[in-house]
């Protein structure tokens, strides 16, 4: 053996001869070598530090007396710092190993060479990335020869030598030049035979023993530790302990091999292949969780004795063998070491839960050819080996400490080292984790595809359903594991089945809905309510709200603003907006038409869909709409006819006394306030002059809602009239009007040629072009004029005063407005907001004719305008 080993050394190095006791043979030697001289030229501060081995009469002894050792120093004089730190401290050449080990130095012929095949100093590193980096630290290196040299080796290892041995192998870490060859060595390795096991239990047990053990450095090093969570029960089922039997021998294996080779000092690429070896039939996923699971093996023994060392003597016993004692005393120098430790230890979970949800992907949502999943399973194997690699590195740090104690631990480089991989190992994450979320993104649109189509089939007319549940769980929540709804009566949780074969009327609103939407409704819905008995009362409302779902969590302003409409819904609520799932928000956007504005979708008890938005009968028929159904909605277009009663019913009573009492009223509106002014005025007028009682209301305008205080308060100021001093009733006025239209809009009779339709569609008209005043008597309305022609025709009373006394005062003063009318020809307009459904097109009240289409852009300069919900 020692001739094979001096015959090996013959080969690599040429033989030193000269004088024996002298600096110039020491110098003769290192330059003899040609890997120290290159080193002496490329490194500016080998040339002082050789000096200063020089100098040294004892280190230049040990160069001329044992050729290996001039190999050694080759490899000092390669790195940098080792180099300056010899130069900037005197007393550094004598503390050197080549020093201190003298004599140990001079019995070990075999320093520097080549050790069971385990590369030497100047061999290139078989298939290791990083070629042709010196490796210190191979066993016998410096190192006495005793009868057991791995364990003699890892008893006598001093710092600097870790410290060398770390740097040999941080060149092969970073370099990524021989990648290649070495994923193809790792790929050769792998012959998974097809069997396949759960490895989620299993890595939920490690992690918990990481987390425990990390946990267990802070509390030592900072003397804090966060709340232990207790572990579930289900890890402790029979099934997984069934599994953990089966597996068991394979995880002592690693276990024991990653112990035996960090003792040992073995290359970390050899010992990561032999781990690989092991694993050649599992996937890789199991590998990862296998090899995690015998590293925490072996990392919470070690914290579980520091843990309960100082109150357990069998436990104190064993933790002076490893020294723990001593290393717990110095936590302050070895707090980099640990926190380094704990750094990588963490990537290397979060790596492992990444390949194992790679696993867990449906295959029926993905497949391996989809783009991001096809990059993720070529860069697993790159991943697994790096992670494994990384537990061989952290085996050695924690089998280093306990052999050697808590001076290995001073010195930054290891934990410079530890970090180098934690960075590397993090951007293989990240890199990973890239690629699952854009797996997570393409699976859920699949499935949201999926839930489309399904929403689609169940709300087929064609399609029969036994009762509602099918359909209200698959628009609000499937699952069985919580409860969705929160009752606004109680504040009560309850499950979907309050609602079973009940008539619902889903309440479809953004965040944005207005208060005085929300107070007319509960005052229609607690109408309903006081007569539970009554027909029209057997029907429940649940609120459907309909969040942006781009930003989860919820923004904390979102939140709160949903948290405070829920607090005022007096019905059934959705009490997570997040529970409404996006497909389920484009099928109320797509097949329902919901934009921003409010609708109120009606459900059968057998889930049908009866009106695709019932909210226009609702506002102006309330729970007389019953069952709001389009049938029902037809049957009451049916009934009504053009009166008073039809625009401010469940408005205001005292004008409906007005009614009752037969009186002539008018009705007005505008933000004209000399308009105003002067129709005001002229009505007064004219009336005293005919001598009969008249009543007028100003109601305002549908928007403008600032201008329609200011106008409000001068009729106040000036007593003109009476107005309506409540927006809410502003606002209800205008949204009935709308709700008109759109009702007829909905059942697809927008230009039916009835009278009712006709007038219903001028006052909106006229409301968007200027003033405009309604003339009736009792019920009966005459007059529905615009600004234009209804002063004039009050201005001109002269000439048909004449008639009042024969044909009274409303038919008098319809006359002459129609006569005026029939010459001005106020042009008609309308305005649909993009939040609402358009018509294709819509003919003119006045003529007959197809409107033409215009795109316009309006500001009323109104914080809060009153469109209402639907215009």
């Amino acid at each position: 053996m020692d001739q094979q080993q001096k015959t090996t050394l013959g080969a690599l190095q040429p033989p030193m001869t000269g004088p024996t006791n002298n600096s110039t043979a020491a110098a003769q030697a290192l330059l003899n070598n040609p890997g120290a001289a290159q080193a002496l030229i490329n490194n500016p501060g080998a040339a002082a530090a050789a000096q200063a081995l020089l100098n040294n009469p004892a280190a230049a002894q040990a160069l001329v007396n044992n050729p290996g050792a001039a190999a050694a120093a080759q490899a000092l004089l390669n790195n940098p710092a080792a180099t300056q730190a010899l130069v900037n401290n005197p007393g550094a050449a004598a503390a050197h190993p080549l020093h201190r080990g003298t004599q140990p130095l001079l019995n070990n012929h075999g320093v520097g060479q080549p050790h069971m095949g385990v590369p030497g100093v100047g061999q290139q590193h078989m298939g290791v990335p990083g070629v042709g980096q010196q490796h210190m630290g191979v066993p016998g290196a410096i190192h006495a020869s005793i009868n057991k040299p791995r364990t003699a080796q890892a008893l006598m290892l001093s710092p600097s030598d870790s410290h060398a041995l770390i740097r040999g192998d941080r060149g092969g870490m970073l370099s990524m030049s021989d990648d290649n060859v070495m994923m193809k060595q790792i790929l050769a390795t792998h012959v998974p035979d097809g069997r396949e096991f759960d490895v989620g239990p299993l890595l939920y047990l490690v992690e918990d023993i990481l987390n425990r053990a990390t946990q267990q450095v802070d509390y030592f090093v900072k003397g804090t530790t966060q709340a232990q969570i207790e572990m579930e029960e289900k890890t402790l089922q029979a099934s997984y302990i069934a599994m953990l039997e089966a597996l068991t021998y394979t995880i002592d294996r690693i276990a024991s091999e990653l112990s035996y080779k960090a003792l040992g000092g073995s290359d970390a690429h050899a010992t990561t292949t032999a781990i690989f070896n092991l694993l050649s039939s599992y996937a890789w996923d199991a590998k990862l969780v296998l090899s995690l699971s015998a590293f925490a093996l072996n990392y919470g023994e070690f914290w579980l004795l520091a843990q309960i060392y100082s109150t357990n003597q069998l436990a104190k016993s064993m933790a002076i063998l490893k020294q723990l004692p001593s290393l717990l005393e110095h936590t302050a120098p070895l707090k980099p070491r640990f926190d380094a430790l704990n750094k990588l230890i963490r990537t290397m979970v979060d790596v492992t839960k990444c390949v194992v949800h790679f696993k867990e992907l449906p295959s029926m949502y993905i497949s391996p050819d989809v783009p991001a999943m096809a990059t993720a399973m070529t860069h697993i194997p790159t991943a697994v080996y790096w992670t494994i690699r990384s537990m061989v590195a952290c085996a050695t740090q924690i089998s280093s400490l306990s052999s050697m104690g808590h001076e290995f631990g001073i010195s930054t480089t290891e934990s410079w080292e530890l970090s180098t991989l934690a960075h590397k190992l993090q951007n293989i994450y990240e890199h990973l984790k890239q690629q699952l979320n854009f797996c997570y993104q393409y699976i859920e649109e699949r499935r949201d595809v999926e839930t489309y189509k399904m929403l689609l089939n169940l709300f087929d007319p064609n399609v029969l359903h036994i009762d509602n549940m099918k359909i209200l769980k698959a628009l609000i929540y499937a699952k069985d594991d919580k409860l969705p709804l929160l009752d606004g009566a109680t504040k009560r949780q309850v499950s979907l089945d309050v609602l079973r074969r009940k008539n619902v009327l889903l309440l479809i609103s953004s965040l944005e809905i207005a208060s005085d939407e929300l107070a007319i409704l509960e005052q229609i819905y607690n109408e309903s309510r006081v007569h539970a008995t009554r027909l029209e009362s057997q029907y429940e409302v649940v609120w459907i709200p309909i969040v942006d779902h781009s930003i989860v969590p919820l923004p904390e302003e979102t939140r709160t603003k949903f948290e405070n409409l829920l607090s005022t819904m007096p019905w059934y609520s959705v009490q997570d907006p997040l529970l409404i799932q996006k497909p389920v928000i484009r099928f109320i956007k797509e097949v329902w038409h919901f934009k921003t504005k409010p609708i109120l979708v009606v459900l059968d008890p057998q889930g049908k869909v009866v009106s695709p938005n019932a909210i226009h009968m609702m506002w102006i028929w309330g729970s007389t709409a019953f069952p709001f159904t389009s049938l029902r909605e037809e049957a009451l277009w049916r009934e009504e006819t053009w009166r008073l009663e039809l625009l401010v019913d469940g408005i205001d009573p005292m004008v409906l006394n007005w009614i009752k009492e037969d009186k002539c009223i008018f009705l007005y509106g505008g933000d004209d306030i000399e308009w105003v002014r002067r129709f005001a005025t002229s009505a007064r007028s004219a009336a005293s002059a005919s001598r009969i009682p008249l009543e007028m209301v100003y109601v305002g305008k549908s928007r403008k809602r600032e201008q329609v205080k200011k106008v409000t308060g001068v009729i106040n100021a000036e007593k003109l009239s009476y107005a309506w001093q409540d927006q809410a009733m502003v606002w209800f006025f205008w949204t009935r009007i709308e709700s008109m239209l759109f009702s007829k809009i909905q059942l697809g009779r927008a230009d039916d040629q009835d009278p009712m339709m006709q007038q219903i569609k001028k006052l909106l008209s006229y409301d968007r072009s200027g003033g405009w005043a309604v003339l009736s008597r009792g019920s009966n309305i005459a007059v529905n004029g615009h600004s234009t022609t209804v002063l004039p025709a009050l201005g001109g009373y002269d000439e048909w005063k004449v008639n009042v006394a024969e044909k009274g005062f409303d038919l008098a003063f319809k006359e002459y407005h129609d006569k005026i009318h029939d010459v001005a020809h106020p042009c008609c307009r309308f305005e649909f907001p993009t939040t609402t459904r358009t018509p294709e097109n819509m003919r003119c009240p006045e003529c007959h004719r197809i409107m033409e289409k215009y795109a316009s852009f309006i500001c009323c300069h109104d914080e809060q305008g009153i469109p209402g919900s639907l215009f």
